[in-house]
């Protein structure tokens, strides 16, 4: 993605249109778009030909560019997890490991960074219900990993608002859904999370159209994406208008969600019900 938006980047300042620019590397208008939003991989022949194209004949600025196309074309460590996950979702894994913001709302389940393993062993496999006691193992193994994510040296913030219904709604017998309120209380107190609670009290809200996920990242020269997982498929969105409609729509449910210490008094209620 970073390497499409500065080709894009560089096209636009030369006034090249990407029809010139895909005939000039032997390929389609179409090509081009989806090396420029980061959707496809890239060919070293390719980037050098649209470099000097666009003029780029400085060799540092050159091996800068080329150095990060190799970089694009490695497989990430969630590649090995393929074979179990749905085509649509390496992507998703791949962004939230680069993203240095992830906001999201949840409606059905606990999100899957702040899942225990026996909460998360449930939710896959009610998922997953045909699927092999080995093949629901390696994918809970997976959330398992990207979890690390929370707690390295540069760890994204992550901000989250829970509706009481994923809190309510059971996966596993009692002691699983007690661990998993434990552990979102214990969870909440990290200072890169900031973790609340929409309760049923409040009515109707801004996330009336479902889950969804906002990604920022750390260049400036990437967009903010959006992620909405579909039943069969995944949306990601970086248009500015969709991104500016899901943002406030995600600022709007902050501001209407008790905050961290009230959601964790909340949470304390909860676990005593249960």
């Amino acid at each position: 993605m970073l390497l499409g938006s500065q080709l894009r980047r560089l096209r636009e300042s030369r006034g090249i249109t990407r029809e010139a620019a895909g005939y000039s590397i032997r390929a389609s208008e179409s090509k081009i778009s989806r090396m420029e939003l980061g959707r496809v991989s890239f060919k070293t022949r390719d980037v050098e030909d649209l470099l000097t194209l666009y003029g780029i004949t400085d060799e540092t600025e050159r091996n800068s560019l080329l150095s990060l196309a190799k970089e694009a074309n490695v497989a990430g460590w969630w590649h090995s997890y393929s074979d179990v996950l749905p085509t649509w979702f390496p992507t998703y894994v791949g962004l939230e490991g680069a993203a240095s913001l992830i906001r999201s709302y949840e409606v059905q389940f606990v999100h899957g960074l702040l899942q225990t393993e026996e909460y998360a062993h449930a939710v896959v496999e009610r998922g997953m219900k045909n699927a092999s006691v080995a093949d629901i193992d390696k994918r809970v193994a997976l959330r398992m990993e990207r979890q690390k994510y929370l707690l390295s040296d540069n760890a994204p913030d992550f901000h989250v608002v829970l509706d009481e219904a994923a809190l309510r709604r059971p996966y596993g017998d009692r002691e699983v859904m007690r661990g998993q309120l434990q552990h979102l209380i214990k969870v909440s107190e990290r200072p890169n999370v900031r973790l609340q609670v929409m309760p049923f009290s409040f009515g109707g809200h801004a996330g009336e159209s479902g889950a969804f996920t906002v990604l920022t990242f750390p260049e400036s020269d990437l967009s903010d994406v959006v992620y909405l997982e579909q039943l069969t498929s995944a949306l990601y969105l970086d248009k500015q208008e969709d991104v500016t409609q899901y943002g406030k729509a995600m600022q709007q449910l902050q501001d209407d969600s008790p905050g961290p210490n009230e959601s964790r008094d909340v949470l304390r209620g909860l676990l005593q019900l249960s």
